[in-house]
This record gives C-alpha cells, structure tokens and sequence, in this order.
C-alpha cells in the first residue's frame, strides 16, 4: 500500500464529498491530504505541490465539476510525460461503458461508481498501488 507519508489531492466539487473521502483516507492512516473544488484549481494546486517539497503521490478526483471536469483533469495530468505515473482514481456517478472506456483510453489508474463503500476505496487503492508499483518511475 502507498506510505503514511503519500500526499493525497481530493477533488471535488462537493465539500461533503470531499470530506468523506478525506476521513475513509484518514481511517486508512493519510493525513496529508489537499483538497480542490474543480479540475482548474486541482491542476493549480498540483503543480504547486510538484514543485514543492512534498510532491502530491495519488490524486482522486470526480468526473462532473464545473469549469474543468475530472475527465479533463485527467488529460492535462496525462499529457504531461512527467506525470504519466501518478496514480489517478475518478470518482463518478457514471458507470456507463463508454464514460469508463473513454477513462481507460486516458491513463485512468482506476475507477469509482457513486456512492461507495468505505472498502471500495481501500481496494482500489491497493489496486492502483499495486498497478504503480510496477512501473518504473
């Protein structure tokens, strides 16, 4: 599993949401969690952070935001070669094929359907750990 010390950034624009998912990480052992409303601000706060000392290790973000979605977020993250290994996770309300194929089309390290269990959560952060794990950095 990714170290105590992984800095997670939660996106979404939901504070609730962004609550919960910050306390299922937290009961997980991570405490180092930033959070942003929108796939805009999330990129904003993302860069910062890589050019920081602590650089931002998992990123779990939602599809549907306003200004910029999960999806698009995603792309801005993928499109950049530095950035192919960080592992993503989209939280969505969308379970339709072709929203999951465009996401894997994408780089998406794994995928969530709304609501979810606690234990949905730490599965498929074990998953994408597992996933990135293996790829040279």
């Amino acid at each position: 599993m990714f170290p105590p010390e992984t800095v997670f950034l939660v996106v979404d624009d939901m504070p609730t949401m962004r609550e919960l998912v910050k306390a299922q990480l937290n009961s997980l052992g991570y405490f180092e969690i930033l959070e942003a409303e929108d796939g805009e601000k999330a990129l904003n706060k993302f860069l910062e952070a890589q050019n920081g000392a602590k650089p931002v290790g998992v990123i779990i973000s939602d599809w549907n935001m306003p200004h910029v979605s999960g999806l698009d977020f995603l792309k801005q993250i993928r499109g950049n070669p530095q950035f192919q290994n960080i592992p993503f996770i989209l939280l969505t309300s969308e379970s339709e094929k072709e929203q999951v194929t465009e996401a894997v089309i994408n780089g998406v390290s794994q995928y969530i359907v709304k609501p979810f269990q606690p234990k949905t959560l730490e599965e498929k952060l074990r998953f994408v750990w597992l996933k990135h794990s293996k790829k040279p950095k």
